[in-house]
């Protein structure tokens, strides 16, 4: 039997995966600042699994579009280059009742992880889905960058090393 791939697994990734992100943070499964590390990162690894299993032949285009359109409620449209505004941003972050953690965390860490899931289970990112895996993580660096928080250097370096990844892959 099979052994069944659940989370974010080195010994079950790809070998281009594994030789573009030699990074140990990328390969955590429980440190919320890495891709997987968070319980929304993780259900996204799974949920573009079981996606990628019901859809085998469909484009990850369609998947990333299912992901942000379920998220947002929204469509993919908006998911546009506005989203990067640190104005709009950093009004969003200020903004009490906007749900920050949601509409930017969640959906960004939801659009890095499917994307990275990719290369983690295919050895590439497609080139459809770059750019708006771009977006998420432009706009998780300025979110981190107003909030300065304690840990936002480490998170905005991982962040980097994903930039650095994505063009690669």
């Amino acid at each position: 039997m099979e052994e069944e791939n659940y989370g974010i697994n080195k010994e079950f990734a790809h070998p281009r995966a594994i030789e573009l992100i030699p990074e140990d943070f990328f390969w955590d499964c429980v440190d919320e600042l890495t891709p997987f590390g968070s319980d929304e990162g993780d259900l996204a690894l799974s949920e573009f699994r079981d996606w990628k299993k019901e859809n085998p032949n469909e484009p990850i285009y369609d998947c990333i579009k299912w992901v942000i359109e379920d998220l947002t409620e929204k469509p993919i449209s908006e998911y546009n280059e506005q989203i990067i505004n640190r104005e709009l941003i950093k009004s969003q972050v200020d903004d009490e009742d906007f749900d920050d953690e949601y509409y930017l965390f969640t959906v960004d860490i939801s659009v890095i992880a499917t994307g990275f899931g990719q290369l983690v289970d295919e050895g590439k990112i497609d080139e459809s889905i770059k750019p708006i895996i771009q977006r998420a993580i432009t706009r998780q660096k300025i979110q981190i960058e107003i909030e300065d928080v304690y840990f936002s250097k480490e998170y905005i370096a991982n962040l980097i090393v994903l930039e650095r990844v994505l063009k690669e892959a």
